[in-house]
């Protein structure tokens, strides 16, 4: 039974590559985590009698590469980030007031609107944290086709639309269209046992302190540690964050099982609702911090777009923005609403 199950996710991941590859000749934002996903849900939705019986993805490989990422947010925690201290601060408060005013909508949206169950509807509102709120959703019972159905919705339009549209409106692409990339440079192999030793610790630091989504903010918490004390900075190579997204995208993907069209087509149709109403949010942030930030309207509003923290750095660097500024406050919507599900859920509990 091992061994198909190890030739099973061999293939998947072989295959979710050459997919992954493919994405990136395309326009399509995320090319290594959405299409791994798309090639991945494909199998589990029209091909699942080709899998092996009781096959599941190894969710202990996944987390390994879930820790990945966290090193790669972490480390774009620089000092540098803190300068305008004055103007963080109350960007910070008006990023407080975005994710509670978005959990807020969109939770009455997919509830009543959408029909979902509460704790579905409340996982599935998230503005951020894509992983998180998956892995807390699945620890609370929610609906999991539908939760991933509609986080992965809210990312796809958001940097896919935000992009494209402002391709447009600059008249230039930007993102990964543009060909940009987070990587400086190439890494040494030497460096990687330190990588191994930093997700490793955090991944133990948050288990000892019982983190939310763990495998993730763990290692985020050491690579910020890390660069903020001067002690080191952890440089993850791209082609391991590309292979990170590969895996996660592959294992998520294969979680789409039983999903109709009918069901597909009406989480669209809340997802075209709710990234509408949190740009339009977003739009009106941007606005009311223009003349107290003096940043440019596009600027503030990537900053504020709930998409995802490496596609809206890209953007950032397209607008010849500080791409500091943006994936600060793309991190702390992530830690605010990581919280804030947290803080709700356990005063809710009994709804749930």
């Amino acid at each position: 039974m091992l061994m198909p199950h190890l030739r099973t996710t061999t293939l998947l991941i072989f295959c979710s590559a050459i997919a992954g590859t493919l994405a990136t000749r395309t326009a399509m934002p995320l090319p290594f985590l959405l299409g791994p996903m798309v090639a991945s849900g494909m199998v589990a939705t029209l091909l699942p009698h080709k899998l092996p019986d009781g096959y599941q993805f190894p969710q202990r490989f996944r987390l390994v590469f879930m820790a990945i990422i966290g090193l790669m947010i972490g480390a774009q925690v620089t000092p540098a980030l803190f300068d305008k201290a004055g103007d963080l601060a109350i960007s910070f408060l008006a990023l407080i007031v975005f994710v509670a005013t978005a959990m807020m909508f969109n939770y009455l949206m997919f509830r009543r609107l959408g029909g979902y169950d509460r704790a579905t509807a409340f996982y599935a509102g998230a503005p951020g944290g894509l992983y998180e709120s998956i892995a807390l959703g699945e620890a609370a019972g929610a609906d999991m086709p539908r939760l991933m159905l509609q986080q992965f919705l809210r990312v796809i339009l958001v940097v896919t639309i935000l992009p494209i549209g402002l391709s447009f409106y600059l008249g230039a692409p930007v993102g990964s269209a543009a060909g940009l990339s987070l990587s400086h440079g190439p890494v040494p192999w030497h460096a990687l046992p330190w990588l191994a030793a930093a997700g490793a610790l955090g991944i133990w630091i948050a288990r000892v302190m019982r983190l939310p989504a763990g495998q993730i903010t763990g290692p985020l918490a050491v690579a910020a540690i890390l660069s903020l004390s001067g002690l080191g900075h952890l440089d993850v190579p791209q082609w391991l964050v590309n292979f990170a997204q590969i895996v996660i995208g592959t294992a998520l993907g294969l979680r789409f099982t039983g999903l109709s069209r009918a069901l597909i087509l009406h989480g669209a149709t809340l997802a075209i609702v709710s990234v509408g109403g949190m740009l339009l949010l977003a739009a009106a942030m941007a606005l009311l911090l223009q003349p107290v930030l003096g940043e440019p309207f596009d600027v503030l509003l990537i900053t504020f777009a709930p998409g995802g923290v490496t596609e809206m750095a890209l953007v950032a660097l397209s607008l010849q923005a500080n791409p500091a500024f943006v994936t600060l406050h793309h991190i702390l919507r992530i830690i605010i609403t990581v919280i804030g599900m947290i803080a709700t859920v356990r005063f809710i509990r009994p709804a749930l």
